[in-house]
């Protein structure tokens, strides 16, 4: 049986032009320039090259939600301000997802949202008694 296997040929044009896109976007990456774990809030403190500062809760990012206080301080900036690491830990958090509410894989994430969403408040509470009064929630095959 013969088989050929498939080829990709970028070119030098392309190469070049990628390069070039990835120049005009550096100014806009965004880059770490100082982390810390701040134990008095709990938080994680980023800093970026553009000024702005966030903090994000210890307790929210996978891996380091039953961290020793001193293993959080070992906190390291890598991939060029692209990334976070605790390598006591060996825990890796990319900025950008982290900027965009991504603190950990897929299961993580919806164990958090289960949490979100079992929270009781007074609000809640509040709104599902006049739900109530309202008849309820509608069943799902009403109609047949």
């Amino acid at each position: 049986m013969n088989r050929t296997k498939a080829r990709n040929v970028t070119t030098d044009a392309e190469i070049d032009a990628a390069i070039a896109r990835a120049k005009e976007y550096e100014p806009y990456r965004p880059v770490v320039t100082a982390a810390e774990y701040r134990p008095a809030s709990d938080m994680i403190s980023l800093r970026f090259r553009t000024g702005v500062q966030l903090f994000i809760p210890r307790k929210l990012l996978q891996g380091l939600e039953s961290a020793k206080v001193s293993d959080l301080r070992r906190l390291e900036i890598t991939l060029q301000g692209s990334a976070l690491r605790w390598p006591t830990l060996d825990i890796d958090h990319y900025v950008p997802g982290l900027m965009e509410g991504v603190f950990g894989n897929r299961r993580w994430m919806s164990t958090i949202g289960r949490k979100g969403g079992a929270v009781r408040s007074a609000a809640k509470a509040k709104a599902a008694r006049k739900n109530g009064r309202k008849g309820g929630r509608p069943r799902k095959n009403a109609a047949a």
